[in-house]
């Protein structure tokens, strides 16, 4: 009897040490130079520079003189968006974009918040610094960084900024927001090194907080921004308060998750598959599998050469917006590829597609946005962060259209601390820009959970 004590209290205490040990893990990374050359003897300028979105007649006219001259292509018959961006619509929205479209006034609407930049690892970081104009008595605003994707931008943020610093319900939590260009996205400058992948942005985003004052924050992400987030966490999980994500790919598929695969139509319960589970996984040769095939072509040109086609996309205008808005209406909804006009107006406006856009166009940044794909994906798939947990609480927000359906089960082999998991009611990949008034309540409900749990 003692003896059989003894060996449960060492294998208890052993699976409890592995698990602490486990728990105790955190991604490593050194500081890197992304700037020109070798870096520089003298220590970095730190100085927060003050920064605005301008144009030019110049910009205009050879925008113009470049939409003007491209060469129309007739669409297959009966096509709607499955061969790609529908040519007969799209003309519709370069006539629009050419003679409609007023670029000034977006700009304006860019400048409406306060835009910065700053020096970091040889790189100027852009950056939106929103502070809340009105704070309760006895709180103090909650700081929170907030990260875009691909083919985003900082822009996605612009209809979820004013929810969030300046709420209607009394009783919200009010935000101080940085929504930061990924370096070579926007307005930051691109490295001019190979290398720069997730964990990189997210040791620059670590300091460029800090720069701001800020020991401690809530992160939020979607796409790439829901890597780099992550990789936040992993770095310094005392520093990330909370983490939320509307995406969350499963980064290593474990024996749970492929028995899930195998076994959760027929058992549901099991592994606590909800009904709109099984309708976004099964059949899933068809769902896991074609539906994969067919919406990352995509992927594999920017995994492996991205230069020579965005070199392409680089020098035209039209063809940079096919590409990337092609992306806005199959993302928004997989089914709206059966359209004439593939629904990109029913969610977005063209104004606000055509303002990112042109934050592409303006910047020259698409072939340096498509290298990031590269770096992350160049170095496989087993990269230390795939194999880390994340202890930092986590809320999910899990959109019914969003491009991969991630169950609960799975989201929870990552995040080990998944306070929130939220089935939303509308919405796909860029919900932060689609459905701003639920990402806002969803965040509010997590940080509030995380909030009171410390608390106590």
């Amino acid at each position: 009897m003692f003896t059989a004590v003894l060996v449960a209290l060492v294998i208890g205490g052993l699976i409890i040490f592995l698990v602490q040990r486990r728990r105790n893990q955190v991604l490593k990374t050194e500081d890197g130079w992304w700037g020109p050359g070798a870096p520089p003897g003298a220590e970095e300028d730190i100085t927060v520079r003050s920064f605005k979105v301008t144009t030019s007649d110049e910009e205009l006219e050879d925008l113009y003189r470049r939409i003007d001259q491209t060469r129309p292509v007739s669409s297959l018959e009966d096509s709607q968006f499955h061969y790609g961006f529908n040519s007969h619509y799209l003309q519709r929205v370069v006539s629009y974009w050419r003679n409609d479209f007023d670029w000034r006034r977006q700009v304006d609407k860019l400048n409406q918040y306060p835009h910065f930049k700053t020096s970091i690892e040889g790189i100027d970081v852009h950056y939106v610094h929103v502070k809340p104009k009105r704070v309760p008595e006895g709180t103090s605003a909650i700081p929170l960084i907030m990260v875009h994707g691909w083919p985003g931008s900082f822009y996605e943020f612009y209809g979820l900024i004013p929810l969030l610093t300046e709420p209607s319900d009394p009783g919200d939590l009010v935000f101080e927001v940085v929504c930061p260009s990924i370096p070579g996205y926007g307005f930051s400058e691109a490295p001019r090194k190979k290398g720069f992948d997730s964990v990189c942005a997210a040791r620059i985003f670590h300091k460029l907080m800090k720069r701001l004052g800020f020991q401690q924050f809530y992160a939020h992400g979607g796409d790439w921004g829901w890597l780099v987030t992550t990789n936040m966490a992993q770095l310094e999980p005392k520093t990330v308060k909370g983490l939320h994500v509307n995406f969350a790919p499963p980064s290593k598929p474990g024996l749970q998750m492929v028995l899930s695969i195998m076994l959760g139509r027929r058992f549901p319960k099991l592994f606590g598959f909800t009904d709109m589970d099984v309708e976004r996984l099964y059949p899933c040769m068809e769902k896991l599998v074609v539906e994969s095939i067919k919406e990352s072509g995509y992927m594999h040109i920017q995994a492996t050469k991205p230069d020579t086609a965005g070199r392409g996309l680089n020098d035209s205008p039209v063809g940079l917006a096919a590409y990337i808005l092609e992306k806005f209406s199959t993302w928004t909804d997989h089914d709206f590829r059966n359209l004439d006009d593939g629904g990109l107006t029913r969610k977005f406006s063209l104004d606000d597609l055509l303002t990112n856009v042109m934050i592409y166009w303006t910047s020259g940044c698409i072939i340096s946005s498509m290298r990031f794909y590269k770096e992350n994906f160049g170095k496989g798939l087993d990269a230390p962060h795939a194999k880390i947990p994340v202890y930092v609480p986590t809320g999910f927000a899990c959109f019914p259209n969003e491009l991969m359906h991630t169950p609960k089960l799975w989201v929870k082999q990552k995040y080990r601390n998944l306070v929130s998991f939220s089935p939303m009611q509308r919405g796909g990949h860029f919900a932060a820009m689609e459905e701003p008034q639920l990402m806002a309540e969803d965040i509010q409900k997590f940080t509030k959970t995380v909030e009171k749990k410390m608390k106590q």
